[in-house]
């Protein structure tokens, strides 16, 4: 999802946007387990993480994702991809992110979801928001313009541009958030790129 200086880094970094778009992010995925421990509540469709809801962002909660993200990430990057919730490790991050200016780690994973939400329509060359779908079909158009990427590469690239093509993000509901997340584009692209790498 990354600046394109090389052809080489540019088909690495738009596989690794693809697949960035296309998988959840493991924070969240640890608040979808988390609130599927959670007693009788509404749950989404199997298979279907839950339904965003999306907030005002503040600069007050961009600052707190940029001052958690790396703790964050020191936590859950250690984790087994399919492992249940340990109610220590959930403590920990609920830790961080009241450290940080969050009620606790729920808050801070719909904030990050709204951020992202708003990141996944962001234009990486021209750093304009343009919407996830115009930014997918770019996308799509460099792989298969793309005469040094691997075929092996290219069809899962494609096959991840068009799973994330079919199962399009939400419209942005907060337009205020889109100035918000542009404007500290590089800042959170710098914290927020490295999960996605």
């Amino acid at each position: 999802m990354r600046e394109f200086i090389r052809p080489a880094a540019a088909a690495l970094s738009i596989f690794c946007l693809a697949a960035s778009i296309a998988v959840v992010s493991t924070d969240s995925a640890l608040a979808q387990a988390k609130q599927q421990m959670a007693p009788a509540q509404a749950a989404p469709a199997p298979g279907q993480p839950p339904a965003l809801k999306q907030v005002a962002l503040t600069d007050k909660q961009i600052a707190g994702v940029l001052a958690a993200q790396k703790e964050m990430n020191a936590i859950t990057d250690k984790l087994p991809q399919d492992a249940k919730p340990d109610p220590k490790v959930l403590a920990q991050l609920d830790g961080i992110a009241k450290k940080n200016g969050f009620a606790g780690n729920d808050e801070y994973n719909n904030v990050l979801d709204n951020i992202s939400l708003v990141l996944s329509g962001i234009d990486p060359a021209t750093k304009k928001y343009v919407g996830s779908e115009a930014v997918i079909k770019s996308q799509i158009a460099q792989v298969q313009a793309d005469k040094k990427m691997s075929a092996k590469d290219k069809k899962q690239a494609m096959d991840d541009l068009n799973t994330a093509l079919k199962a399009p993000e939400p419209p942005v509901e907060n337009k205020g958030n889109i100035d918000l997340v542009v404007k500290n584009y590089d800042k959170l692209n710098a914290v927020l790129g490295e999960d996605q790498q």
